[in-house]
């Protein structure tokens, strides 16, 4: 992969959940990232000396110059947006979404109105990951059955809807349906802790299992100490799927914990103990708002006699969001100048939104997400439009006239030459089979 996407990730994560504040809410920032870097598609023309090259695509290898320029505001405030250049930010979206995780479905679109233009560069659209579908702009109840495919029926409908000046969009969908490796048991929801309000509305709560999830209290140096919970997915031909849960102190903004969520998430995946990782030797014992050390006389292995064993305690939970993502640190202004530039189709105006889904519970996780972008023109001015009704209701002249092109563009002799004509001053009554339809 050209570049580490967790850096530009984490910080893109971190202006799209800022932009949502401190509601209960789920996002996608992949899911937006990915939409932006397919936008840069036309700068991936050539493969870093240290990766392996791609299958060769002629019309990619011309494609470059002929898309949006590398030059000028939009790409730059693109390139600020994903956190790294249009050209890396392409080649990683290429490679999530042409070898898709067994356990995260990925799709991308690209669709334009048509009649609208001759759709732009064809070496530009041919540079689009192999896996997007570029076709014709469906109608809503199209957009919204792309959708529940491409979430295995997670998210209903399209986060946009298709208004008339609407002439392109382009989409993502992420989605993910798995089961813990090893399930949580069940606790009484008092062990949240006496401090909880949650303790006080639920009746029961998760608890994570003595083996199979991965618990700590870590040093940080952004919030000091905070706790995380790791749960694994089963896994599917060598994937799996991990997922992350970290707390702070009940003050700290909700911003400043997600931001430390996504640099602990760094080692997850590898299920390394987390750099700070506290000795519970090192704490004291009793209570505190996010732990409680207690120390009882037990038979260990342990070298120096001394075992530590953590737990967790956590509520399932479930969240449904939509999100303006039309907000110009998201990029997707940027985005939208530069695809029209792609297709060769001015724009008036964009729109960009999300919508997203998640549920955690004792048995598994499952969350989904769609973005969507659309371009739009400026319908024509209010006027007046007129219907005439012809009536034929008296006598009136028939002519029949033959025509006769060739095929090969050569009108005949019979082309233009009136057959038939005729008077009609008697009209009929409809037959009584021709009034049903056929």
């Amino acid at each position: 992969m050209t570049t580490d996407l967790h850096g530009p990730l984490s910080a893109y994560a971190a202006r799209l959940h800022a932009t949502v504040g401190d509601r209960h809410h789920v996002a996608s920032p992949l899911g937006a990232w990915l939409l932006l870097a397919v936008c840069a598609t036309e700068q991936a023309d050539t493969e870093p000396a240290d990766t392996e090259p791609a299958e060769s695509n002629p019309a990619a290898e011309d494609a470059a110059g002929e898309g949006p320029s590398a030059d000028g505001p939009a790409a730059e405030d693109l390139a600020h947006a994903l956190g790294t250049d249009l050209a890396s930010a392409a080649e990683v979206a290429r490679v999530l979404l042409d070898a898709p995780h067994p356990l995260v479905r990925s799709a991308t679109a690209l669709w334009r109105r048509a009649g609208r233009s001759d759709g732009g560069s064809a070496a530009w659209r041919a540079a689009l990951p192999r896996t997007t579908d570029v076709g014709e702009l469906p109608d809503q109840a199209g957009l919204d059955a792309w959708a529940r495919e491409h979430t295995d029926g997670l998210i209903d409908t399209f986060p946009l809807k298709v208004s008339p000046n609407v002439v392109f969009a382009l989409a993502s969908a992420l989605a993910t349906r798995v089961s813990w490796a090893t399930p949580f048991d069940v606790a009484d929801a008092g062990a949240l802790g006496a401090g909880s309000p949650w303790a006080r509305g639920l009746r029961r709560a998760l608890r994570s299992p003595s083996h199979g999830h991965r618990c700590a209290i870590v040093s940080t140096e952004r919030l000091g100490d905070v706790i995380m919970h790791a749960a694994p997915a089963q896994t599917t031909d060598g994937a799996g799927l991990v997922v992350l849960s970290v707390a702070a102190d009940p003050q700290v903004p909700s911003s400043e914990v997600l931001a430390v969520a996504y640099d602990l998430s760094v080692g997850a995946a590898d299920g390394a103990q987390p750099a700070g990782a506290r000795s519970l030797f090192d704490l004291p014992l009793g209570e505190t708002p996010l732990w409680t050390v207690r120390e009882v006389r037990v038979r260990t292995r342990a070298r120096d006699g001394r075992e530590e064993r953590h737990n967790a305690v956590l509520p399932c939970w479930s969240a449904r969001s939509e999100h303006d993502l039309t907000a110009p640190a998201l990029g997707f202004k940027a985005a939208s100048t530069m695809l029209a530039k792609a297709l060769a189709q001015p724009i008036e105006s964009f729109d960009a939104r999300q919508v997203a889904m998640a549920r955690f519970g004792r048995y598994g996780f499952e969350a989904a997400a769609v973005t969507g972008m659309v371009g739009l023109v400026s319908l024509p001015p209010e006027g007046v439009a007129r219907t005439a009704e012809l009536r034929f209701g008296h006598p009136y002249a028939v002519v029949a006239v033959a025509t006769d092109t060739r095929a090969d563009g050569v009108t005949g002799p019979w082309h233009g030459v009136p057959v038939f004509s005729a008077w009609v001053t008697e009209p009929e009554e409809l037959p009584e089979a021709d009034a049903a339809d056929r």
